[in-house]
């Protein structure tokens, strides 16, 4: 089932390619540049998009694609093997898992984090949460709520506390009750990326030194309707802390939808999830080819 038949989040990027594959019966150079005009428009990165095109452009004349049909197919299977990370594309499935949750303050972090603690236990996983970014106001109370509506545990402390202390205490609450995942919520003060990168290592000492034997995943939520912002996002989140892939949220029709491919290239980064909507339930695993195919299916 192929996302923009249900949600139709890239916007005039599937309409605009639909349009160049109809309009020209035959293959030739001027399709190619509209091709890369309508990629870069769509917040793909120009490197990505050179690539992309370069190796269509190579394809067309290995494999003798001779029809607009035959080169979406290939744009298609391009596009697929640029963001498809195989098994990295998928949260780890051991327990027990400790899920840090990185990313600007507005991002949607928060919320995806409640949303991912509704997956998980719909899964049979048992999960509890930790509200380690104790800089913003309001931040645990944020998590306290999404913990009440999944019915999960919550670990807060007061404003202003060490964020390690409550990671500690998230890790001796999984260990104790035999949790099987423990999701972190810290903060997203990247104007700051020393302190920041001083908390992050901070935690991640306290779990080597608490719980080394549990498995790790570090998140990084990106907000797709900031478009490059997202993709500068990843590379400074990526200088302050060890990511294991990304999580794409608000792709709900406002978003282009092609950042998504671009960090996956540029970085070598899995995207894990994207978020489609506001629902609970619009927290979507990361499938590639359904993902692309979105922007090519009627």
């Amino acid at each position: 089932m192929a996302f923009r038949s249900e949600r139709g989040f890239f916007g005039k990027m599937a309409e605009k390619l639909g349009q160049v594959f109809m309009d020209r019966p035959e293959v030739d150079e001027d399709m190619l540049d509209e091709i890369e005009e309508i990629l870069i428009t769509s917040d793909i990165g120009m490197d990505t998009t050179i690539k992309i095109v370069d190796e269509l452009r190579k394809r067309i004349g290995k494999d003798y694609l001779r029809t607009p049909e035959q080169v979406k197919e290939g744009l298609k299977e391009i596009m697929i093997r640029l963001v498809d990370k195989g098994e990295r594309n998928q949260l780890s499935d051991e327990t027990p898992l400790i899920v840090l949750m990185v990313g600007i303050n507005g991002g949607g972090k928060t919320t995806t984090i409640g949303k991912l603690a509704y997956k998980l236990k719909k899964q049979g996983k048992s999960v509890v949460l930790a509200a380690a970014d104790t800089f913003r106001a309001a931040a645990g109370e944020q998590l306290k709520i999404w913990g009440e509506r999944n019915g999960v545990g919550v670990i807060t402390h007061q404003e202003g506390t060490d964020p390690a202390a409550v990671v500690y205490d998230g890790v001796q609450s999984q260990k104790a009750r035999g949790t099987d995942v423990l999701i972190v919520d810290t903060a997203g003060r990247l104007q700051n990326k020393k302190n920041l990168m001083a908390e992050l290592e901070k935690m991640n000492k306290v779990i080597d030194r608490e719980f080394p034997e549990a498995f790790r995943e570090t998140l990084l939520v990106l907000d797709a309707t900031t478009g490059k912002n997202a993709i500068s996002q990843t590379k400074e989140f990526g200088e302050v802390t060890d990511l294991t892939g990304v999580v794409v949220t608000k792709l709900d029709g406002t978003a282009k939808g092609g950042i998504a491919v671009t960090i996956a290239d540029e970085y070598d980064m899995p995207i894990k999830y994207v978020g489609v909507g506001e629902g609970i339930e619009d927290l979507r695993e990361f499938v590639a080819a359904e993902f692309i195919g979105g922007i090519f299916d009627e």
